[in-house]
């Protein structure tokens, strides 16, 4: 069986950190979530300039593989996956675009629209599942995350709890055929179940489509975030361990964990359930809060750049999406085929 890698990463995070006092000092006093374990807000995070799109970003998350593994490498490559949070036009993924800025010609092109916060995961997945079926070698899989400063900006919804979390970002993955860093299992879920429990409100009732003057929100309320909190702390662990099971070797064997990132009850909540001290569970929340599906990547750049991995360590990503609808984690030996 063909053994896939994820060879490299690269991330690029858009402007200067934006504080928390951008929210604060812009409060809905009527916000009875404000206090919720959900919306704990971080020091820093980071926004996408005005005009700055999901193509924008991920052509400049890009550029550090292509400088470490030269253009015609990057060009080459046979499958490109995108997952973009917020669409910069109806209808038309970013992947055409994005194939376009970067002169990419690639047999396989998907525009990934579901696994929001695991859709580095599950585009992990699909890549894998390609270059092992197929005559494809090569895969580039790219995350962009352009809600924060889109989107929780407005005047309506930046003095809401939920505004201060999101952070904007990109992260991309080079996947190969190779023995490099071996992808050596990754376990994903489905749960229709949960399907819808995460809604968009306008004040007005419209769709989000139809003219108005409503600025749309994120629907939630008290008895919804609990749930998703009780939810999202079942959920990832429940993967990793399962996937951990498959491999043979205990949650507590993780060398380095990354996940996406809502909040820090989450982060604490999971890496306690694996029994991994927190210098194992690595995360850039601080930083960059909510950064959605570019979380994954995103960190684990920063990681390898700061050399808190190390060739042949176990990293493991894990993560859930939306209200609870997607779950997934996928492991890797990190520079596993080197010495």
């Amino acid at each position: 069986m063909t053994v896939v890698s994820l060879t490299d990463v690269a991330s690029y995070l858009p402007g200067e950190p934006v504080p928390a006092a951008y929210y604060t000092e812009y409060p809905d006093a009527e916000d009875k979530l404000r206090d919720h374990p959900m919306f704990k807000i971080p020091p820093l995070r980071h926004h996408a300039a005005a005009g700055e799109t999901n193509t924008d970003m991920i052509e400049r998350a890009v550029q550090p593989l292509v400088e470490r593994h030269g253009r015609d490498e990057i060009r080459g490559v046979d499958v490109l996956l995108v997952h973009s949070q917020l669409p910069d036009i109806p209808f038309v993924g970013a992947g055409t675009e994005v194939a376009r800025r970067l002169g990419l010609r690639p047999e396989w092109l998907i525009d990934v629209a579901n696994a929001g916060c695991a859709s580095f995961v599950h585009m992990l997945k699909l890549a894998r599942q390609i270059l092992t079926t197929t005559d494809a070698t090569t895969a580039l899989i790219c995350t962009a995350q352009n809600l924060a400063g889109q989107w929780f900006t407005r005047s309506e919804v930046r003095g809401l709890a939920q505004a201060a979390i999101p952070g904007d970002g990109c992260g991309v993955g080079l996947v190969t055929a190779s023995t490099e860093s071996p992808v050596l299992d990754v376990e994903t879920r489905h749960l229709g179940r949960y399907a819808g429990d995460m809604t968009v409100v306008l004040d007005d009732g419209r769709r989000y489509w139809e003219a108005g003057k409503s600025q749309p929100r994120i629907g939630f309320t008290e008895d919804i975030a609990t749930e998703v909190l009780a939810r999202g702390n079942r959920l990832v662990p429940e993967v990793v361990m399962d996937l951990c099971g498959r491999l043979g070797v205990a949650a507590t064997e993780i060398d380095v964990f990354i996940t996406n990132q809502p909040n820090r009850t989450f982060l604490r909540n999971w890496r306690e359930a694996l029994q991994l001290p927190s210098e194992r569970h690595l995360h850039t929340f601080d930083q960059c809060g909510n950064l959605f599906g570019a979380a994954i990547p995103i960190t684990l750049d920063h990681a390898i750049r700061s050399q808190h991995v190390e060739d042949g360590e176990l990293v493991v990503l894990g993560g859930f999406a939306h209200a609870g609808d997607f779950a997934g984690a996928a492991a890797i030996r990190w520079h596993g085929g080197r010495g």
